[in-house]
């Protein structure tokens, strides 16, 4: 099975509702070309506005129906903005369930993100899009390859896109396929 892990496009914003900027808009042309040869069966998009615009150009090339699913949208690493978030969130990727106030701990978001895997696995497609978030996607990744962490998700692009072929196991060979 082929899972394409996509991270947004350039955004105005992290709220839910933050549009893609004019940059952004013109990723998601590039992405829809990029993508559109690989014979997707289905798409699977975070709600989130600026993923779901992400993609919108991919679905409406492909005449594909775009799946909004919850469990795709981002983690919220902590209730409020805190000034040193990065340091918090290298943090969780070192212990996976340090959790801070109001948050979401790394095991959990990715046990959440995980789950969208097996559903997509026991469905019977072989060509998925998966649009999501830099942290979930980074987390994705990391149930896959332990190696992968906080410099890992910072050296994410947006769009970026990762190419996992997974087999009947938990084991997935993960290839990052935007440059």
């Amino acid at each position: 099975m082929n899972i394409y892990i996509v991270r947004h496009c350039k955004a105005d914003g992290q709220a839910p509702n933050a549009n893609l900027t004019e940059e952004g808009h013109e990723q998601a042309i590039r992405l829809a070309e990029f993508l559109y040869g690989k014979n997707i069966q289905c798409i699977y998009s975070s709600p989130f506005v600026r993923a779901v615009d992400t993609i919108a150009p991919l679905a409406q090339k492909l005449q594909v129906h775009l799946i909004t699913d919850d469990r795709l949208s981002e983690r919220i690493l902590c209730g409020e903005n805190h000034p040193n978030w990065r340091e918090m969130l290298r943090n969780t990727f070192n212990d996976l369930d340090l959790c801070y106030e109001d948050g979401e701990s790394s095991s959990t978001a990715m046990d959440r993100a995980l789950s969208v895997i097996r559903d997509v696995k026991e469905s019977g497609l072989t060509n998925v899009v998966l649009v999501t978030h830099g942290n979930l996607m980074s987390l994705m990744l990391k149930y896959y390859d332990s190696k992968i962490g906080y410099e890992e998700w910072e050296a994410l692009s947006n769009p970026d896109v990762y190419h996992l072929k997974v087999d009947g196991t938990s084991s997935a060979i993960i290839k990052r396929i935007w440059r």
